[in-house]
């Protein structure tokens, strides 16, 4: 067979493995045409036995798309020497669609770049046994060979494109099923059990035992923060009215939770089942609140746990009001000063169990000081002082206006 290698005019707008094709003779096309077929089976012989992704029967979809891809790629080749238009001219989108197929099959890039490699091989060495056999010059395998090798990085880099979109497609869809997830978490009433299990699947989200909410202060300045940084599982809201963040492994996203939110105030919600999420928030909230009136004390983050007994002396303004005015009746004729003095020598009392020394240390005044005061809170209360329930009573409603700076009146 005479052949020759006299080069062709490479077509413009288009790659250098068609460009490739496109020099080789034209004889080339007709010798190969019939081992088109041939040459796809050995190519994704190849394949499935290198790829360990790919050792399977490939069914469904993804086995039609990557099929398809390999007789379409090995027709391609052949028409671009003939300069003909191919039964898939377009490679672009073909192998586009390639590589989102694979990532919407769970498969991996690397596999898949693998793959093409392998493909690489197998075409190679059939093209080099049936070039040997009909002796084909030198020049024209090398040729081949490039050719090979340029189309495999072209296609490859199509489908990691592909790959690429389809990952950052379903990357923002994920991101809004999670989103959804967490409304649905927080919603009032709660949403129901199977509703929050069939979003949950939908937002590759394991159901978890217990969750923690965490409140966050919205942001009012100009430049915001950086966003916390969180496990994937985490689910976090960041934009709305009430930020929060959900994160279902406590045990693992409360440790060092001060690092994780530079610039903003956080509250620690009780830990709860995923069903109960909202009432997690709820609490959150209210221990951010107190935080921000002053009422637990100057940290960056809060546990609600910590201030239980805070919650409940405050819970209700009218409960208060009506405790105060049965337990604290003894204040009612005393004047604004001497009430705001005895009622701050009443609770140390309570709170130091009579302890003189004790009293006079904390509220930095003489012990005989003190004295005189216990007695005229003595003369006012009388035995109610020596009753352990109605002491109780009144050491809750002096802790409850201490905490919000009110005045113990009992009026």
């Amino acid at each position: 067979m005479t052949t020759t290698t006299q080069m062709i005019p490479f077509p413009r707008g288009t790659g250098r493995a068609r460009q490739l094709w496109c020099s080789l003779p034209t004889e080339v096309a007709r010798r190969f045409r019939p081992h088109a077929d041939p040459l796809a089976r050995r190519i994704l012989e190849e394949v499935q036995r290198a790829v360990p992704e790919y050792a399977k029967p490939l069914e469904g979809e993804f086995g039609k798309v990557i099929v398809l891809a390999i007789e379409q790629a090995v027709l391609s080749c052949i028409d671009s020497i003939e300069d003909l238009p191919s039964t898939q001219d377009d490679w672009a989108s073909l192998f586009v669609e390639v590589g989102k197929r694979v990532h919407h099959d769970g498969g991996s890039v690397n596999s898949l770049q693998a793959a093409y490699r392998a493909g690489g091989r197998a075409a190679w060495r059939y093209i080099a046994e049936l070039g040997q056999a009909h002796r084909f010059p030198a020049a024209v395998l090398c040729i081949g060979a490039e050719a090979i090798f340029a189309y495999v990085d072209e296609i490859s880099a199509y489908s990691v494109e592909g790959y690429t979109l389809a990952q950052a497609m379903a990357a923002g869809t994920l991101e809004r099923r999670r989103r959804r997830l967490l409304e649905l978490l927080l919603a009032t009433p709660p949403s129901s059990p199977s509703t929050l299990a069939t979003m949950a699947e939908a937002a590759r989200w394991p159901m978890p035992e217990q969750v923690v909410v965490i409140a966050l202060e919205p942001w009012t300045g100009p430049h915001p923060p950086p966003s916390p940084r969180f496990a994937d599982d985490v689910l976090i809201d960041l934009d709305g009215a009430e930020p929060c963040v959900l994160t279902p492994h406590p045990d693992r996203d409360l440790l060092g939770l001060e690092g994780r939110l530079p610039g903003r105030r956080a509250a620690v919600g009780p830990r709860v089942r995923p069903a109960d999420a909202a009432t997690s928030a709820r609490w959150a909230r209210r221990t951010l609140d107190l935080a921000r009136r002053g009422l637990t004390g100057d940290h960056p983050v809060t546990h609600t746990a910590d201030h239980l007994a805070t919650h409940w002396l405050l819970l209700d303004r009218f409960l208060l009001d009506e405790l105060s005015a049965k337990v604290l009746a003894p204040f009612a004729d005393l004047t604004a000063k001497q009430q705001t003095r005895l009622a701050e020598t009443l609770l140390c009392w309570l709170e130091h169990n009579g302890s003189t020394p004790e009293i006079a240390q904390a509220l930095g005044i003489h012990p005989q000081t003190v004295r005189y005061r216990v007695s005229q809170l003595t003369e006012l209360f009388g035995d109610q002082l020596a009753d352990p329930a109605r002491r109780l009573e009144i050491q809750m409603a002096l802790r409850a206006h201490q905490l919000l700076g009110t005045r113990a009146s009992g009026s």
